[in-house]
């Protein structure tokens, strides 16, 4: 059995470091920030989790109580990973990108994230307006 644990293991360990290369290699090697912004958040994280279950699981079999900080490590970098991305995209987004370039959102709609002042003002209004209603639901 413990042969078993140790080949699965090792396999972790092994994907994990594949996962970590492929990512740290796109990060460098991709052309612009939204495309290397991939590596970081999918391989990278694939990377770390597969060598942290890694050891989580030789903690478990190999010791005489297990540690459970790897799993929450591995939840932590699951749950903010994708956060992360976002903040890198929505930065980057503006940054680099105009309004021009964003497809039409359609009549009456427009992009949040470029909204100017009489825009935001004009959405306050209305976020107001609809807090201001009675709540029919009782």
């Amino acid at each position: 059995m413990l042969f078993i644990v140790e080949i699965v293991i090792s396999a972790l360990l092994v994907a994990g470091g594949i996962f970590g290369l492929i990512g740290s290699f796109g990060l460098l090697k991709l052309p612009d920030q939204m495309t290397r912004l991939h590596g970081p958040t999918k391989a990278v994280t694939l990377g770390v989790g597969g060598v942290l279950i890694a050891s989580m699981l030789w903690f478990a079999f190999f010791t005489d109580s297990p540690s459970w900080h790897e799993l929450l490590i591995t939840l932590f970098l699951l749950l903010t990973a994708p956060v992360t991305g976002y903040m890198i995209a929505k930065t980057n987004m503006h940054l680099t990108w105009r309004r021009q370039d964003l497809p039409d959102p359609g009549p009456g709609r427009h992009w949040a994230t470029y909204a100017d002042a009489q825009e935001r003002s004009l959405m306050d209004e209305a976020q107001n307006t609809d807090d201001a209603r009675p709540d029919h639901r009782e």
